[in-house]
């Protein structure tokens, strides 16, 4: 994964954290008042701890961080409305496709938090437009960066598996035969599978691809002979067995110079910046008033 995928990464946790925090800061308002505020949220033998308790120490950890993330979001859209500069679809699924083929933490079960990333990375290039509008990069040195980093455009076939571990062979047997009787693959990899991580999950671990180093290489070699929605048989594993499930496939592509020339502009204009991809430069700009006042 290239710098700038990972900052994408680390970008969506992050917009992802700060719009639960909000969530709870605001909750109070929306529900009820002072009556709400009062609630209990938790009790330690006779003492307790009221919901108020809990939003202020929130607020204090949290306050200043969530309020600016917002800021930063409402920034972007009103300034890229300004200079007309939009993102297209094609721009947003070409680098979430990107992401999904190497950063595994990503589930199609989970249509709500593909929404987000894909929110994300749209508000991701708007700023990144935004911040590089008025560079100019040669086609020399555009195409030059393409012919260098082809690998970092070629997205391989990625495969959206589910896994129960057991740590024998009989275990895997009889896991499997329930399977074949009717059992759920998702409830019997919570009650069964050792790899407590993914058990949480239903025994979900998202897209892994050819490329992926933290599964073993069995993983995909099973996976090019599932169907969609069916199961292996018992595969040796380090740990003991391994059941595998198809979830789904995503299939590779390998992205021309003309899908990525704006990509790789932003991209060398950011790497010149030297500086973080932030809004701060057009909150002024935008006339931004906070509770914090204008130290950004």
């Amino acid at each position: 994964m290239g710098k700038k995928q990972l900052w994408m990464v680390i970008a969506g946790l992050i917009m992802i954290n700060c719009l639960t925090v909000a969530f709870f800061l605001t909750r109070a308002n929306e529900v009820g008042g002072a009556a709400i505020n009062d609630e209990t949220v938790a009790t330690v033998g006779k003492k307790s701890i009221s919901r108020q308790e809990w939003l202020n120490e929130l607020e204090t950890r949290y306050g200043k961080d969530v309020l600016k993330e917002m800021i930063d979001h409402k920034v972007v859209e009103e300034m890229a409305a300004r200079y007309k500069i939009k993102v297209s679809d094609q721009d947003v699924e070409r680098e979430f496709s990107m992401l999904q083929s190497t950063y595994n933490s990503f589930s199609s079960k989970n249509i709500q938090s593909e929404k987000k990333w894909k929110e994300q990375i749209r508000k991701t290039l708007l700023l990144e437009e935004l911040l590089t509008k008025d560079v100019k990069v040669s086609e020399k040195e555009l195409k030059g960066y393409y012919d260098k980093n082809k690998n970092l455009f070629n997205v391989p076939d990625a495969y959206h598996l589910s896994h129960i571990i057991v740590k024998t062979k009989k275990e895997a047997e009889k896991a499997a035969k329930e399977l074949a009787n009717g059992s759920n693959f998702s409830a019997l990899a919570m009650e069964r599978s050792i790899e407590e991580f993914s058990a949480n999950e239903g025994g979900d671990i998202g897209y892994i691809s050819v490329n992926d180093e933290q599964f073993p290489r069995v993983y995909i070699e099973t996976a090019k002979k599932l169907k969609k929605g069916a199961y292996s048989k018992p595969v040796k594993v380090k740990a003991g067995y391994a059941l595998l499930k198809l979830e789904g496939k995503m299939n590779g592509k390998n992205y021309t110079y003309s899908d990525v020339k704006e990509q790789i502009r932003r991209q060398i204009a950011l790497e010149q910046m030297k500086s973080p991809a932030s809004a701060a430069p057009f909150w002024d700009e935008a006339k931004v008033e906070w509770f914090y006042g204008r130290n950004k």
